[in-house]
């Protein structure tokens, strides 16, 4: 009896891939509710749960405009998705332990380890203490700081709900947006391409929502213990050479392009050159159209989406920490070099080799979607490819193709978030068959590269 319960005893990875899936139905189910529509007619179920996912998944695809097509409840329903699909379930459930003084069990801390994708249970509770404490902060100034400067163009209270969506959103990574009504469906920020305060707020929740829980408890912690560890140094590094290549190349690719950046004074071009930089670390906001971006603009923001945001994040995508270990893997052998020494730190093989994994796994997931879907939907193949890098990177840009997809389309794209949000490894550790260690090593061979 013993053996057979154990036998059926979830994993971490299963508890993670059934909770979120659990979620996504349990919001698409409150979405297709008459209350939630605002023609007062039920949203069919495949559009419902394409928002619940993409809700919950923190990507921003969205099939209908959430500021038109939703009620109060609806748009309620949406965020609350947002902000459990962000912080992670388990998080959010721990918070309700810490509410009722419930004490947290190892099995839960082995669950929190997995979602938090740390290497070990220590101090997890303090990190889940120190995420639902930034998380809450940062939403709230963002919160005021957009109530502040919407309440310039619309009515106080309609100026802080838009805030606390905004900034909850955003934060997020998710995207979603509810200026709809306002200035017209599927707009996103393109009334705001040069606003200052907008842009720049906007800028710095993605950011500090990408950069992953663990480093911002480093960079707060940083007076008193005057270091930081090599997992925030290379993902502040890589964060900031990538958001700063991202800025020029968009704005020298799209200088001179009318539909987009052309237009624009200079302070416009750049503002708006960081910003689309910026949305690609899976946050999926814009400010120009960009189906109106050059085609090499449109293939760089692919790759920009691909990488995405860092471990321990809101953020998808490959993460930025995968890319640097792709490209110091290259540096090192180039140099003839046998490790990956950054910071004055060696890499061990076991990341290393995870790394490749996890790049090749998501490549092969893009490929094999984008060639599916570009069988089913009559649309360009960078279109496509834009789409469903989009998805599985959890950003949210979209090229104009979401709202246009079959149903075939929206079920691949669905699932494209679930998995781009999980984490392609989760998700083979949590369907895969429990592996043993190995009681023996086969000899060594050799094979011609190159």
């Amino acid at each position: 009896m013993e053996r057979l319960k154990k036998k059926f005893e979830l994993t971490p990875p299963q508890i993670l891939v059934l909770g979120f899936a659990a979620i996504i139905v349990t919001g698409a189910i409150l979405l297709t509710l008459p209350i939630a529509s605002a023609t007062g007619k039920p949203l069919s179920f495949l559009n419902a749960l394409f928002t619940a996912t993409s809700a919950t998944c923190v990507t921003g695809l969205v099939v209908v405009d959430t500021g038109t097509s939703f009620t109060i409840f609806g748009k309620i329903v949406i965020l609350a998705l947002i902000q459990v699909g962000g912080l992670g379930f388990m998080t959010m459930s721990t918070l309700f332990a810490f509410a009722l003084r419930k004490r947290i069990s190892l099995k839960e801390r082995l669950i929190l380890q997995e979602a938090m994708n740390q290497g070990s249970m220590e101090g997890i509770v303090r990190l889940i203490r120190k995420v639902l404490y930034y998380s809450l902060t940062i939403e709230f100034m963002g919160a005021v700081l957009y109530a502040i400067r919407f309440s310039m163009d619309m009515e106080p209270g309609q100026a802080i709900w838009f805030g606390i969506f905004h900034g909850i959103s955003f934060f997020n990574n998710a995207g979603f947006d509810i200026f709809g009504p306002i200035t017209g469906p599927f707009s996103s920020f393109t009334s705001y391409v040069d606003d200052w305060m907008i842009n720049l707020v906007s800028c710095a929740l993605i950011v500090l929502g990408g950069l992953g829980f663990v480093v911002l408890s480093d960079l707060l912690d940083y007076r008193k213990l005057r270091k930081l560890s090599l997992h925030s140094k290379v993902v502040l590094s890589m964060s900031a050479f990538l958001i700063g290549l991202g800025a020029v190349v968009i704005f020298l690719f799209e200088f001179t392009n009318t539909r987009t950046l052309g237009s624009l004074d200079l302070s416009g071009k750049i503002l708006s050159s960081l910003f689309q930089s910026v949305a690609p670390r899976t946050a999926g906001p814009n400010t120009v159209d960009l189906a109106g971006l050059r085609q090499a603009t449109q293939f760089f923001i692919i790759i920009l989406m691909f990488i995405g945001a860092s471990p321990g994040s809101t953020g998808g995508g490959i993460k930025t920490t995968t890319f640097t270990i792709l490209i110091g893997a290259v540096i090192a052998m180039i140099r003839g070099k046998e490790d990956i020494v950054m910071f004055r730190h060696r890499l061990g093989k076991d990341r290393i080799l995870k790394a490749i994994t996890l790049t090749l796994f998501a490549l092969f997931l893009v490929v094999f979607a984008s060639m599916l879907l570009s069988t089913t939907e009559d649309h360009h193949f960078l279109m496509i490819l834009f789409e469903v890098t989009s998805a599985f990177a959890t950003v949210g840009l979209t090229m104009g193709l979401t709202p246009d997809l079959t149903d075939f389309g929206k079920v691949m794209i669905c699932l494209m978030m679930f998995i781009g949000r999980l984490g392609p490894l989760t998700l083979a550790y949590a369907l895969g068959p429990k592996t043993e260690k190995e009681l023996y090593r086969y000899p060594e061979g050799k094979i011609t590269i190159g």
